[in-house]
């Protein structure tokens, strides 16, 4: 995957079949590495970063949906309390990391800092440099400590961002994702893709590197996180083909992808 170019050309949709039956594949694969992370004490930590409806729920969905729950733990924290605004910044995260046979996936994470309240002003400068500073150590520590730790990022085009939002406000049974924050992505779309630029370059290690995920469409975004995922982790009975990315839709991180439209401006 590293000696491929990706394309600004996007692949085709599957149909709603292909679909079910590569996600159905897929998922038997993720039981398959549940069964190795289990009988093996591992602990997988996944975060999922990106845009407000960039689909963070509907993929951790999928991921979870055959997983037995004793070992698979989905973490998204809410508002900091104020106790937690005058602690250390990562303390609030630090109890929900994996211990051994587990997988947890964090819809959202301390990258936080260098999103939302970056661009909200929900964090003074002085405590978004602090953090921009430490996280990679802190990744480190938790790298060395033995968790097998992926950053993805979803990525998706303004216009998608648009028509997602538009749908949330109108269907009954996606009201609940909408928040003030939702309200106001549109109007502060540049001051987020600043934010992310940073935070790309400042966070993304060989040891921590960042995975990018072209998300414009839902379909494609899971299946390829999911391929990606199964492709990095380690376990028996692997289904090499079914498993292949599509590095067109997923890929490592460079700066050359802000440039030449792989990421979204």
């Amino acid at each position: 995957m590293a000696h491929h170019t990706p394309s600004a050309a996007y692949p085709q949709t599957p149909t709603k079949k292909d679909y079910k039956h590569e996600l159905h594949g897929l998922q038997v694969e993720l039981v398959k590495l549940q069964k190795h992370f289990i009988a093996h004490g591992e602990r997988i930590l996944v975060i999922l970063e990106g845009r407000d409806s960039g689909g963070k729920d509907g993929t951790i969905k999928r991921i979870i949906q055959h997983l037995s729950p004793r070992e698979t733990r989905v973490v998204a924290l809410g508002k900091p309390s104020e106790r937690d605004r005058t602690s250390w910044y990562f303390q609030r995260y630090v109890p929900h990391l994996p211990s051994a046979e587990e997988m947890v996936l964090f819809n959202r994470s301390w990258y936080n800092r260098a999103g939302v309240e970056r661009v909200m002003g929900f964090c003074t400068d002085a405590e978004y440099e602090e953090f921009m500073e430490t996280v990679p150590a802190f990744e480190q520590m938790l790298i060395r400590s033995g968790i097998r730790l992926f950053k993805y990022y979803l990525d998706i085009s303004k216009d998608e961002q648009k028509k997602r939002l538009a749908a949330r406000r109108t269907d009954p049974l996606k009201q609940w994702k909408m928040s003030p924050i939702d309200a106001v992505a549109q109007k502060h779309w540049g001051d987020y893709s600043a934010a992310r630029n940073e935070m790309f370059a400042r966070t993304h290690s060989a040891l921590a590197p960042w995975t990018v995920v072209r998300a414009n469409d839902k379909k494609l975004a899971r299946l390829n996180l999911i391929k990606d995922l199964l492709e990095r982790l380690d376990y028996a009975d692997k289904d090499h083909a079914l498993i292949r990315p599509n590095p067109d839709i997923v890929f490592t991180y460079a700066e050359a992808y802000l440039d030449n439209g792989m990421i979204a401006p």
